[in-house]
């Protein structure tokens, strides 16, 4: 079952301890900022976040990779949340050899009073954790975006590393720990999709469409092939967290689609009604 977030938890994640936009009662702690993969769905959203600071910072404003030592500390670290998104307003890859052993020093300090927060380490080159695997706190878990699995044409879309190498990376980390965000969800093809994110054995999956469809025009999935692929992952044991769905309601005792006014959703079921028969064919679930 999917479970979509309440629209209450948004709030302006460029400020430090802001709440996170990406993930349910989670909030960012960022002694780290920005990023240069230039992915073309950041532009509107985090990029543009960016564009509020320029009066506090300049590298902020630019979006550019930067520390901000004073937030380094523990007392710094938001409360009040399940899981906090570190440097949610950047890349890691980007934040330097030193960074990751600073992070982590501060997370053992902080869970001697708090030890059942979460912390999502994320990265789209998800090798730059390999190093650092020894001293991960046990409450950091590893996260990678997989929009697809396609990797031709993807160059268009990001400087990342193509979803295919992301794969590998983040399947190669000896780590037990892993989450993967699909988010924006970009067309795929299912057996491969699946395959994919089954073999990486995350403990589970953020899923949602592009946030800025208005000003971001991305390939993406009919509601019929999203929910066959969610069918596929829940068949594996994959638990399947929803983000911004459109109205797409995936639920095991009740499907419908009613999609907003402002994101119209074509060729997918009249809203209100369940997919009929429809049952995914998953090889090797």
């Amino acid at each position: 079952m999917i479970v979509n977030p309440s629209a209450s938890t948004k709030r302006d994640s460029s400020r430090p301890g802001g709440r996170s936009n990406m993930y349910a009662n989670t909030k960012t702690w960022n002694p780290f900022k920005g990023c240069r993969f230039d992915c073309v769905y950041c532009t509107p959203s985090f990029q543009r976040q960016a564009k509020r600071l320029k009066k506090r910072c300049d590298e902020c404003y630019k979006f550019s990779p930067h520390a901000h030592p004073e937030r380094l500390t523990s007392s710094a670290i938001p409360s009040g949340v399940d899981t906090v998104f570190v440097a949610g307003n950047g890349d890691l890859a980007f934040a330097g050899k030193t960074a990751i052993p600073a992070l982590c020093a501060v997370i053992r300090e902080k869970n001697k009073t708090r030890p059942n927060i979460t912390y999502y380490f994320q990265s789209k080159q998800p090798v730059c954790f390999a190093p650092y695997l020894s001293q991960l706190p046990a409450n950091v878990v590893l996260v990678t975006t997989l929009e697809t699995n396609r990797d031709h044409g993807y160059r268009s879309i990001s400087k990342a590393p193509p979803p295919s190498v992301r794969h590998q990376q983040l399947k190669d980390l000896d780590y037990a720990r892993k989450v993967i965000t699909i988010e924006p969800v970009m067309a795929f093809d299912l057996e491969p999709f699946v395959s994919m994110i089954k073999q990486i054995q995350p403990e589970y999956v953020w899923l949602g469409f592009n946030t800025r469809p208005a000003s971001v025009r991305l390939p993406e999935p009919s509601a019929a092939e999203l929910e066959a692929f969610v069918d596929c992952l829940e068949q594996s044991g994959i638990d399947v967290r929803g983000k911004d769905l459109r109205g797409l309601v995936l639920d095991d005792e009740a499907r419908s689609h009613v999609a907003p006014p402002s994101a119209p959703v074509s060729k997918r079921t009249p809203e209100g009604q369940r997919s009929k028969g429809r049952t995914a064919i998953c090889v090797g679930a």
